[in-house]
């Protein structure tokens, strides 16, 4: 091992201590991806319980499983879990237990699509009506607001009882708390509006009862966007005052990203080929503003781009989507003497959303352990994906609607 294998070791397979007490045993992490493995009433499936456990067994740090429902009603797709009273707590159990083998780390990501909630399941409603291009949502009601810091702490206590290590609460890519902290599409005039302190005060109350619920030791991380890349949105200085904020509270890792699902958007995830880290510029002004951990998202394809983010102090620890899923043993591949970056497809002028649904089942061929013999093209995987999503509305609208 030369030195540079030797550097890169290092920095990726030291611990990160998070101020609630909890170590993660190396830097890298599995980002919030939408597997789509749920079984369309809102609980685990079998290929999703080993799916987390190939990423545990291939060394990852922690997974987080994106995105998981507080509510049914409100859902980004019907493929996502959710965690509500009556969720078959042993399913729940066993993907917690499954995921968090070989010192992993396994945590929800807890989410509400708002404006962005699947139509055929949902009315979506977000901080102010809309009626914009391909989007109409209502507003929600002051009482609606208010109850969600209720509904969050429920959701994250079911998530420590049945297992899980922590809970990131999602607030990035155009979902609800991402609309409230943009002033594009939070229009209110009431306290939850306004200056950044104002449309960013629903995720300080949230973040607060879910503390109260869950005790100070138990992590609670968050995602948020750095720049919503839409004229009019969130703002990289704008988002720097939500760190700031961020430091005050009880968290103990803040995730940076950046784009939005909204229609006719540029998704940053959304690219064909390699173009590079995406937010580590962000990422490394905000840790002069807080003390909390900054976990970094987006573009990293190599071992050379994460260890250098780490080493100039860009970020604390490595989030990895896709990478991760053409090789679920990335982590210990990059943790090896030998290291080896994962092949990236690159497809020829594929029809939009196909790029993600290709991902999307090529997860399911992990899950079912099948992956060698995945071959989909994006638009045959696009197809499967919108087949199976319209099977599972169905289902959805029988058990909650």
């Amino acid at each position: 091992m030369n030195r540079t294998d030797n550097d890169a070791h290092a920095l990726l397979a030291h611990p990160l201590d998070l101020p609630c007490g909890t170590q993660l045993k190396n830097r890298l992490i599995k980002s919030a991806m939408s597997d789509s493995l749920g079984d369309g009433v809102g609980n685990p499936t079998g290929a999703q319980m080993r799916l987390y456990e190939r990423w545990a067994e291939g060394g990852a740090a922690l997974s987080l499983i994106g995105e998981v429902q507080t509510s049914p009603f409100f859902p980004e797709k019907p493929g996502n879990l959710v965690l509500v009273p009556n969720a078959d707590r042993a399913a729940l159990q066993s993907l917690a237990r499954r995921g968090s083998i070989n010192s992993a780390q396994i945590w929800p990501q807890l989410g509400h699509a708002g404006a962005l909630a699947h139509g055929p399941i949902s009315n979506p409603k977000g901080p102010s009506p809309l009626d914009v291009q391909d989007l109409n949502c209502e507003g929600l009601s002051l009482e609606e607001i208010r109850d969600l810091p209720i509904t969050y702490a429920h959701a994250a206590s079911l998530a420590q009882d049945t297992g899980f290590g922590g809970v990131q609460i999602h607030a990035g890519h155009g979902f609800l708390f991402s609309q409230f902290l943009s002033p594009l599409f939070n229009h209110r005039t009431d306290a939850y509006g306004g200056s950044v302190q104002g449309r960013f005060r629903v995720i300080d109350d949230v973040i607060n009862a879910i503390r109260e619920a869950v005790g100070p030791s138990f992590p609670v991380g968050i995602k948020i966007n750095s720049t919503d890349k839409l004229q009019g949105g969130l703002i990289p200085e704008d988002a720097m005052e939500v760190v700031r904020l961020l430091d005050t509270t009880s968290v103990d890792l803040i995730d940076i990203s950046g784009g939005t699902y909204f229609p006719g958007a540029a998704s940053s995830s959304d690219g064909t080929s390699a173009s590079g880290p995406y937010f580590t510029d962000f990422a490394r002004h905000a840790k002069q503003v807080t003390s909390v951990p900054i976990l970094v998202s987006g573009g990293f394809e190599t071992r050379d781009q994460a260890t250098r983010a780490l080493r100039d102090g860009s970020a604390d620890a490595i989030n990895l989507g896709r990478a991760m899923a053409l090789n679920p043993s990335l982590a210990n591949t990059w943790l090896s003497a030998a290291g080896g970056d994962p092949q990236f497809p690159i497809f020829d002028n594929p029809p939009r959303g196909s790029v993600s649904a290709w991902y999307s089942m090529r997860l399911t061929a992990l899950g079912e352990d099948r992956e060698d013999r995945f071959d989909l093209s994006p638009a045959q995987a696009l197809t499967a994906y919108e087949a199976r999503d319209a099977e599972r509305c169905i289902r959805w609208r029988r058990r909650f609607l």
